[in-house]
């Protein structure tokens, strides 16, 4: 793997070259692979707070793939890393509700004030097309449903208001710089490389772990809570059209359907033959109870999700059992 500090010449490559801020992440591995795949030169960015660098092992011998350990609250850096890059791809965030409420602070220097420092870094690098990665967490919790780009905005955590804290910022800068960028509103992404380990650890990951341990499954809640989920795929391919097609806006990300909390579980111990058992513990503040997305919009670049939650769920349930010793599927 290449690495750098940020005193690395980008020359080679340059008109074809995208920057994945977070990119060691669960989803920014995914979309630099995707990038890779498609011809680019990527520079991933992460400081491995949360990301793994395990992620993009598999790129070490690419003469076209460029780490760089560093913080998206590193000026300095995020200058040397964008200057002349075609494509800034923004995934680095602190992306926990629960984590959110136990250290606003963090989250919100994280999230908002690091797209803000990257938007300023990307409006004087050059950079032709900037990529936020947001969060359905802002809309909060409305009976409006399936949720549209217009419906109301209520954030209910601080999480939810760091990310329409970086929305607002985007849609400034692209007011105010001319810089053109699109905001893709993810809903519950998963697939294979997201972390079941995390105190914070979404749901499908955690549920994966405990069935195929033999553990019980801990629901928050009632479990008739829905939610709107997206395989990883599905969304590093949204990110890659909505740049190469230049379309600016805000955008859902999510699959247009909706199953229970409970209705999950009972798919994950399916796929896993588990007999694992059902567990329920209060429900979590800042947690919303219903999620379903309105995604026709994001055809306006051509994407439309392609991956049902049931193969989703084979290919992570296949995935994270490979890497578990002693687990036969």
């Amino acid at each position: 793997m290449n690495t750098s500090t940020g005193n690395k010449s980008h020359s080679e490559g340059q008109s074809t070259r995208a920057v994945v801020t977070g990119g060691a992440g669960f989803i920014g591995s995914h979309l630099v692979d995707l990038l890779i795949e498609e011809g680019y030169h990527v520079t991933a960015m992460d400081d491995l707070s949360t990301g793994n660098a395990a992620n993009l092992a598999h790129l070490e011998a690419r003469p076209s793939f460029t780490f760089i350990h560093g913080s998206i609250l590193d000026r300095t850096l995020l200058r040397e890393a964008f200057t002349g890059a075609l494509y800034v791809f923004h995934h680095a965030a602190i992306p926990s509700v629960p984590r959110s409420i136990d250290d606003p602070y963090a989250t919100h220097e994280g999230n908002a004030t690091g797209t803000l420092l990257a938007l300023m870094a990307a409006r004087d690098g050059g950079v032709k097309h900037f990529v936020l990665a947001s969060s359905c967490a802002v809309y909060g919790d409305t009976r409006e449903l399936p949720l549209r780009e217009c419906s109301s905005l209520s954030p209910l955590s601080p999480y939810a208001v760091s990310k329409l804290s970086a929305e607002a910022y985007c849609e400034a800068f692209t007011r105010c710089y001319d810089l053109p960028s699109t905001t893709l509103r993810y809903f519950n992404i998963y697939g294979p490389r997201q972390n079941p380990d995390s105190e914070y650890a979404a749901v499908i990951p955690r549920f994966i772990k405990a069935a195929l341990a033999g553990e019980p499954l801990t629901i928050y809640g009632t479990g008739e809570q829905t939610r709107d989920f997206s395989y990883v795929t599905d969304v590093a391919r949204a990110n890659l059209l909505a740049a190469t097609q230049g379309t600016a806006g805000i955008y859902n990300i999510g699959s247009g359907s909706q199953v229970s909390i409970a209705e999950l579980a009972r798919l994950i111990l399916d796929a896993t033959q588990s007999q694992s058992a059902l567990s329920h513990l209060a429900a979590r503040p800042g947690d919303i109870e219903h999620s379903l997305a309105q995604v026709t919009k994001a055809t306006r670049f051509n994407w439309q999700p392609l991956i049902s939650l049931l193969e989703g769920l084979t290919r992570t349930v296949e995935a994270v059992g490979s890497s578990v010793s002693g687990y036969e599927m």
